[in-house]
C-alpha cells in the first residue's frame, strides 16, 4: 500500500490503493473554523485510503476525528464536541453533472463525479461541516420554545400543523385559528 502525506491525488494515478493521514495544523484549523463560522478546531484528522471501484471508478473510504467548539445556540457559551465520523464517497467516470436551476437530489449521497484531482484537503473540510451538529447546546440547557407570527394573529403551534388539525377545525366551527372571529 503507497503511503501519500500530500493532500492531492490525480485520479488517473490510482491503480492500487493508496493510504493517507491528514493531521491540521494549528493554522489550518484556524482557517477551517473562520470558514465554517465556528469557535474553534482543536484537534482534526482525517485517515482512510483512495482505492480503484470497477475498472474506471474511485472509492474513498476514511475515518474523521475532531473536537470543534462551538457556540450554544441558546447561550452563546462554547460548546466542545468530539466528532468521529466515517466517511465513504465513491467517484464515478460516467457520472454527468446535473444541469439547470432545479435538480433532483441523487439517492445515493455518496456519489459523485470522478474530478481530474482527489483534494483530501477539502474533503476533509466538507465531511467535517456536514458532520458538525446544528444546534449544538450547553450542558443543562432545554430547548428554547419561540412563537413568532403577526399582531392580532394567533400563532401556529404544533398540534395546528399535525395532519388532522383541519378536520378537528371543521369538526368544531368555533376552533378559529388565525383569531379572526368571522
Amino acid at each position: 500500500m503507497d503511503q501519500r502525506s500530500d493532500s492531492l491525488i490525480k485520479a488517473a494515478s490510482v491503480r492500487a490503493p493508496i493510504a493517507f493521514d491528514l493531521m491540521a495544523d494549528a493554522d489550518g484549523r484556524a482557517a477551517l473554523a473562520r470558514d465554517l463560522g465556528i469557535r474553534a478546531i482543536k484537534k482534526l484528522s482525517f485517515k482512510g485510503q483512495v482505492e480503484p471501484d470497477g475498472a474506471d471508478d474511485l472509492r474513498l473510504q476514511a475515518l474523521l476525528g475532531a473536537t470543534v467548539v462551538q457556540d450554544c445556540v441558546v447561550t452563546n457559551e462554547p460548546v466542545t464536541t468530539r466528532i468521529d465520523e466515517e466517511v465513504l464517497r465513491r467517484y464515478l467516470a460516467d457520472m454527468t453533472e446535473p444541469e439547470g436551476d432545479e435538480v433532483e437530489m441523487p439517492e445515493d449521497e455518496t456519489t459523485d463525479s470522478l474530478p481530474e484531482t482527489l483534494d483530501l484537503n477539502q474533503i476533509m473540510a466538507e465531511a467535517l461541516s456536514l458532520a458538525l451538529p446544528p444546534w449544538p447546546r450547553a450542558e443543562g440547557v432545554d430547548p428554547v420554545d419561540v412563537t413568532v407570527t403577526e399582531p392580532g394573529k394567533t400563532p401556529l403551534t404544533d398540534e395546528d400543523l399535525r395532519p388532522f388539525a383541519a378536520l378537528k377545525a371543521l369538526r368544531d366551527p368555533k376552533a378559529d385559528t388565525d383569531g379572526d372571529n368571522g
